[in-house]
Formats: C-alpha cells, structure tokens, sequence
C-alpha cells in the first residue's frame, strides 16, 4: 500500500488553520432586523429564539448592539401600523423602514439594507396589485407591472430616507430594471440594488412570515416564486437581473439550494448573496433545545458551507451569535 500522498500531514493544529479553503468573518454578515410600528416595545419572536421585533425608537439602539459584536450591516424589515390593499405604507414618507432607516443613518455608522417587498404591507399579504386570474376567473393573481410602478415608489422613498442599498424581493419580471430607472430618475444612481436574482417558493419561510407578519390571506407565492425544482430557471433569472444593473445577485433560500450558489458563483462577476433564512435558524435551534447537537458548531458549519459554495455575503439570523467568535 503507497502511503506517499497522505492529506493528514496537513490537518495538525498548527497548519490546519494555514491551509484553511474558506474562511468567514463577521464582515461577511448581514443582520436582518425587524421594526414594528404597532408596539412601544420590543416584542421575542417565539418561533425565532434570541430574535424581537423593535419599535421604532429602539432600531438604533438595536443596530448598535449589533455593531458591539462586530456586524456592521444590516437589513431592515418594516411592520406598518396599519394595511390596505396597494400597501401605500411602504412608501410612504413616514413610513416605519423610512423613519427606521433615518434613525439608524443618523444614530450609527452601519450599513443599511432597505427590504424592498409589499407583502408586510397589503392586507392581502402578497407582494404586489392584485387582480382575477384570467384563465379561471374564481382566483386572484399579482398584476405584474402595476406592481413594478410601485416597487419604484418604494425604492425611492428608501434611498431618500438614507439607505445604501436597495434589495427587492418580490420576484416580478423586471423589478431590477424599473427600480434602477427610478433611482436613476430621482437622483440616486450611485444607490446600489441586491436582486433576490433566485428565490423560491419554499417551506423554510414559516418563521419569517411570523416575524414579518407577512403570511398571504390565501394561497400562495408559488406563481411568482421559483419552482424548488428549478435549476436552468435561477441562472435565466440571474441573467435577467444583471442585464437590468443589479449590483449583486442573491440566492434565497440557502442551505437547501447551495448548487444554485455555486451556479451564480461560477456564472457571473457580481458579488453574490445567500439568505440563511428563518427556517434554516429555527430548525437548528428546535434540534439545539433537544440536545442533538451543538447549536454555535452547527450554526458555524451551516454559514461556512454557504461560504464556501460561492457566496460573499450571508443574511443570517445567526449573525449576532457568531459575530464575537469571527
């Protein structure tokens, strides 16, 4: 038996960390946090451990705990105090990711995310206009460019407010292209977009939705989010989004669809986004709390995996827990 080739010699713990692949740090992560226009305090998110919803008046109180730990940019999620069927709230001047956003800019040096979506804030729950759906006549389906004149309004709110980067998720054809147009339009072209270039109508939301309180009244996203089973699909939706100046390109959800973030890696120059989602948190600490398995290792390897498949930045919930030992 040859022995000459033995990849051990290489796993001491001196030159284990030198000859390391991937590495993450806590630069790589991004924050989400949730503000919430309904409450005057800070409210756990029961299926999401360690996670609140803040209001208004705490979101820099908030982003500068996270800045404590080393995280340094952040996502802002919007819960309004009040619906209607356009969701006229995420555009609003006032509105609470506006208000939240000038907070943060003003209070902290973090780097802000706007969460560009009107499902949190439709009384429908969906991301966009509604209308029947023409073939059956009995269902109701998104209007898709209707919707795009909105997603510009929100946009440009946004980057008024003070955010340094604007990242749409509805997953309408041509989102990229019509809120670049806006931007440009109003005066904001050095404003960045992350495209949720790849999300897919997946079952790791759940939490997330309880977060958000996001949920749709009925049915689903299912036809305009991307079929899991779809791989082809993600890289057309990529290049549709690069061609319309997305800035970078992210890939939603994450652990689930790694071959899709190798996919994205390999096939363009744009840096690339994966979002470690509600799901993919709450399941590990449900298996945590039972004690099958370390939460802080687990968490590691699951944001380290995600790395190593091609990604240059993660959205994770994880980001505070980890953040100190990167």
């Amino acid at each position: 038996m040859d022995l000459t080739d033995r990849p051990r010699r290489l796993r001491a713990d001196g030159i284990r960390p030198l000859v390391s692949e991937t590495s993450l740090s806590a630069s790589d992560l991004i924050a989400p946090v949730f503000v919430d226009a309904t409450t005057d305090e800070r409210v756990p998110i029961p299926s999401m451990p360690g996670h609140e919803r803040v209001p208004v008046s705490e979101a820099a109180a908030r982003v500068r705990e996270l800045q404590e730990v080393g995280v340094e940019s952040v996502m802002v999620f919007g819960i309004p105090a009040s619906k209607d069927p356009e969701g006229s709230g995420a555009w609003a001047d006032d509105g609470v990711v506006q208000r939240s956003i000038g907070r943060i800019k003003a209070q902290t040096g973090a780097y802000v995310i706007a969460d560009l979506c009107l499902c949190e804030y439709t009384s429908h729950g969906h991301c966009g206009v509604l209308e029947e759906d023409a073939q059956s006549g009995d269902t109701m389906t998104v209007k898709n460019d209707e919707t795009l004149e909105l997603y510009g309004k929100i946009a440009v709110s946004q980057a008024r407010a003070g955010a340094d980067m604007i990242a749409p998720s509805g997953m309408m054809d041509g989102q990229v292209g019509a809120i670049r147009e806006a931007l440009d339009s109003a005066g904001f072209e050095h404003t960045p977009i992350m495209a949720y270039a790849a999300k897919y109508a997946s079952a790791f939301y759940g939490p997330f939705r309880d977060a958000a309180d996001g949920a749709p009244a009925f049915g689903d996203r299912s036809h305009y989010q991307m079929d899991p089973g779809n791989r082809r699909e993600a890289m057309r939706e990529v290049a549709l989004d690069v061609e319309q100046g997305a800035d970078a390109l992210m890939v939603k959800p994450a652990l689930p669809y790694l071959d899709i973030v190798r996919d994205v890696r390999e096939g363009f120059d744009h840096p690339v986004a994966a979002y470690n989602v509600s799901g993919e948190y709450a399941m590990l600490h449900a298996a945590a709390e039972k004690g099958w398995l370390d939460l802080e290792e687990a968490a590691y390897e699951s944001l380290l995996s995600i790395k190593r498949a091609g990604a240059d930045l993660i959205l994770t919930y994880f980001a505070e827990d980890l953040a100190s030992r990167l």
